[in-house]
């Protein structure tokens, strides 16, 4: 029977409770943008996110990367920024509040995740949620030399490296 995530921090001495979630506020392309840039160039809210520069845009929409936890219900939760072609924005968008079962998209990660090696660029499937919940993300795999992130997602993280990972970000992630 799977359990509920908790431990206590060897760096802060804190019980942290719940599998661990953490996220970004925009994809790297948008957070790089100086304030100025952000105002001439960029547009974003909670979920989505352009990024304009010289007649080219930039299309991202927010979703979710899950990475199974062995012997725990709730996976650790990555809040990550996907870029999608202006025909997969748009149609997400123009079903944001009535996603359509089975409406997906292609992206590439579009963060990177503290812990794992660039990750930045990962091929994707975005698979649309019809409970609200935000999109899900799955990495592409391609063989024996899958990036670790994608080794993960795939077979699961022990309690150990969910809370090493979580200690990481949490006291030493810049």
């Amino acid at each position: 029977m799977a359990g509920i995530f908790a431990y206590r921090c060897r760096c802060c001495g804190d019980i942290h409770e719940g599998s661990p979630s953490f996220g970004f506020n925009a994809p790297d392309a948008y957070s790089c943008l100086t304030d100025e840039q952000k105002d001439l160039h960029g547009w974003i809210n909670d979920d989505l996110c352009k990024v304009t520069i010289e007649e080219h845009t930039d299309f991202f929409i927010r979703v979710i990367l899950e990475v199974p936890i062995h012997g725990v219900s709730e996976p650790f939760l990555w809040g990550v920024w996907v870029s999608a072609s202006q025909k997969s924005y748009e149609r997400y968008v123009e079903t944001f509040d009535a996603p359509v079962k089975g409406d997906g998209f292609f992206g590439c990660v579009s963060n990177a995740i503290p812990w794992y090696p660039e990750a930045r660029h990962l091929a994707t499937n975005v698979y649309l949620q019809t409970d609200g919940g935000r999109p899900l993300l799955r990495l592409h795999s391609g063989g024996t030399d899958d990036h670790p992130l994608i080794h993960d997602q795939e077979n699961g993280i022990t309690m150990t490296k969910a809370q090493e990972i979580a200690e990481f970000v949490l006291h030493n992630a810049t």
